[in-house]
């Protein structure tokens, strides 16, 4: 009767070491789970033009494909190269105001490449929440960058653009990442629908009287690059 005591004590002594091992070593294996520095991938979307000839964000969409790479320098900011082509248009006819002549019956469909690079703000430090602590898998963000926008109406358009926008991510998995944004560019350019100042408007600034374009996108990336795990000081 000593002995199956004894025995079950031993037993209960071990199983009760064995989780206490487990439940330690889980925090610290997932503590180690290593940060990314760069997100690689693509999206797909809508560009809705805005200027003379369409004033209403949500007519007249055309499709739009991107590529993009960020750079995270921390959980609460990124910097984001995009490279996006898509298709815009517009008509005088339903437009919903007045145009002089010629241009009443005025349509055109283009397309526009667009390379920006923007800086990131996250609401939230953003991850697992394994590899960073407080870290969220949801967050909004909010960005501002400058671009270079390509289009053809006639000839070849070129210009600059601010790109303004906002969005939420979702980190899909430890190293997966689906976002949702919209965001319009500001241009420098009154030519992106092929006419110029067709109310013959005199103004000066960047942006005034000039077109602008909008995007709504859904993107998916790959964190790449890991940071060390550890960092080694041999100065102690």
């Amino acid at each position: 009767m000593v002995w199956n005591t004894d025995t079950r004590m031993r037993r209960t002594v071990l199983c009760t070491a064995v989780l206490a091992l487990l439940a330690f070593s889980m925090p610290v294996a997932a503590q180690t789970e290593p940060e990314y520095r760069m997100e690689v991938g693509g999206g797909v979307g809508l560009m809705t033009y805005l200027g003379d000839f369409n004033g209403n964000l949500l007519k007249n969409p055309g499709p739009m494909f991107s590529a993009l790479v960020k750079y995270k320098p921390s959980p609460r900011s990124a910097v984001a190269l995009n490279v996006s082509y898509g298709r815009y248009k517009g008509d005088g006819k339903n437009a919903g105001t007045y145009h002089p002549s010629p241009w009443t019956n005025y349509t055109f469909k283009h397309g526009l490449l667009d390379v920006g690079l923007r800086y990131e703000l996250n609401f939230w430090p953003y991850g697992t929440g394994q590899e960073y602590r407080g870290a969220k898998r949801l967050t909004p963000y909010i960005y501002i960058g400058m671009g270079v926008t390509v289009a053809k109406p006639d000839k070849t358009e070129l210009g600059i653009n601010m790109p303004v926008g906002a969005g939420v991510k979702y980190k899909l998995a430890p190293r997966l990442n689906l976002a949702a944004e919209w965001t319009i560019h500001f241009t420098g350019n009154d030519r992106l629908d092929g006419v110029k100042d067709p109310y013959r408007i005199t103004s000066s600034g960047l942006f005034k009287n000039t077109d602008c374009y909008t995007h709504l996108r859904l993107s998916l990336t790959y964190d790449i690059w890991a940071k060390c795990k550890v960092c080694h000081n041999d100065k102690e």
